[in-house]
């Protein structure tokens, strides 16, 4: 077998169960089942140092060098590139939040300490940049530039898409996709982009047909994908949201659809217990092929319950009914899904591609930041002709498999 590549990492804090850890324990006792990704962890930056810190610890028990700065890891000490790749986790930890309620993790920071490095050493390695770019679309927008520009293979995102889906469900390439609702719960940002990105990963998959071209114009830059961007973004809260819901008599069945996949719920009525929650909202999803989407967080009738309330439904045009499943997410530990998300991670070091598009990552992140700027804005529709965001979504799967046995 061929040798492990070697990563460095750079987290925000390493503490037991933040994502610094459910990832990187991947890379340091391999995976749930006993098998092991093929990365080894040979440096590590840690912004924050919490009394809960496990790093130090870890470092000792596995060999790993803690490093003062991101450009110590990335060089080990030395004056050239020494890593075959780059993992920034920029979640957990003590850190201001703005006006919109946007945390401000240092992601755009430890992006662009990481490609200064690329433009010294004159080449670039893999990078993974967990869960959304970064608060605000500016800082999003540079640092995909800026992987572009250094050619940079990379991946982001959230672990929902890679989870179990109960039933397995991969709708079919170039579906007609007539409504889609995707349910989730909690902190409005932080897991608002975890539903946010179970909602793409299955909207990516419908049908885009090319627009009609106005007389003389020629057909540069309105192929298929051009309608695969964002429109506008409106965030509904309280009782807003269900008379948003209500205005689309196709919205409906799907929400239903997708409700009933939420495995635990509060006694009562939703519409009730949500008006009551303070937090429950919608991000209704305006796309640029006229699909209408809507990413649903009923707080307050939610319940976490068995493998959390990620939940999808969706309209194919031609079915009886919306095909739907829960993104089953394995905790507290093993946090198995996160093994899920750390195998894509190594596909990305052993091969230098994405297995999928972290432009994906891109457009959630802007409409989460659109979400956000709607609702400290009281439900103002906000129109992003920024988020004219392009690709084509790969086939990688969900996971597959048992569900590794929670421990005590």
């Amino acid at each position: 077998m061929a040798p492990p590549k070697k990563v460095a990492a750079a987290v925000t804090e390493y503490r037991k169960w933040s994502h610094a850890d459910v990832i990187l324990r991947n890379l340091l006792g391999g995976y749930p089942d006993g098998t092991r990704p093929g990365l080894q962890l040979v440096s590590l930056y840690t912004d924050q140092v919490p009394k809960t810190d496990m790093s130090r610890d870890l470092a000792k028990t596995h060999g790993f060098t803690i490093t003062p700065t991101i450009a110590d890891a990335l060089t080990l000490g030395g004056k050239g590139l020494a890593v075959d790749g780059v993992l920034l986790i920029g979640e957990h930890g003590d850190y201001p939040t703005n006006a919109k309620g946007q945390i401000l993790y240092p992601r755009r920071r430890f992006f662009a300490e990481t490609v200064k490095v690329f433009e010294q050493a004159g080449k670039s390695v893999p990078v993974f940049n967990d869960k959304h770019f970064a608060a605000t679309w500016e800082d999003a927008k540079w640092m995909a530039d800026a992987a572009r520009r250094l050619m940079v293979p990379f991946l982001a995102g959230s672990s929902i898409p890679v989870a179990w889906r109960k039933p397995d469900l991969l709708l079919p390439r170039n579906c007609e996709l007539t409504g889609a609702v995707q349910i989730g719960y909690g902190p409005v940002e932080a897991y608002g982009f975890h539903a946010l990105e179970g909602l793409q990963c299955m909207v990516e998959r419908r049908k885009l047909e090319s627009p009609p071209l106005p007389a003389g114009e020629g057909a540069g830059g309105r192929g298929p994908l051009a309608q695969q961007g964002v429109a506008a973004v409106t965030c509904h809260d309280g009782k807003a949201m269900w008379a948003a819901l209500d205005k689309h008599p196709g919205a409906g069945p799907v929400l239903d659809a997708a409700l009933k996949f939420v495995p635990a719920h509060a006694a009562g009525d939703i519409r009730d217990l949500t008006a009551k929650a303070g937090d429950a909202c919608a991000f209704e999803v305006e796309y640029r092929d006229g699909l209408r989407a809507f990413a649903v967080l009923p707080n307050g009738w939610v319940h976490e319950g068995d493998g959390g309330a990620f939940t999808f439904a969706g309209q194919v045009k031609g079915r009886p009914k919306p095909a739907g499943c829960q993104f089953y997410l394995q905790q507290p530990d093993p946090f198995a899904h996160f093994a899920e998300l750390t195998k894509a991670i190594d596909k990305l070091v052993q091969t230098g591609h994405a297995p999928y598009p972290a432009d994906r990552t891109l457009l959630t992140t802007g409409i989460l930041d659109a979400a956000m700027t709607s609702r400290h804005e009281k439900g103002r529709r906000v129109e992003t002709p920024w988020l004219d965001v392009r690709y084509a979504p790969t086939d990688w799967p969900g996971a597959q498999g048992p569900i590794p046995k929670a421990t005590k």
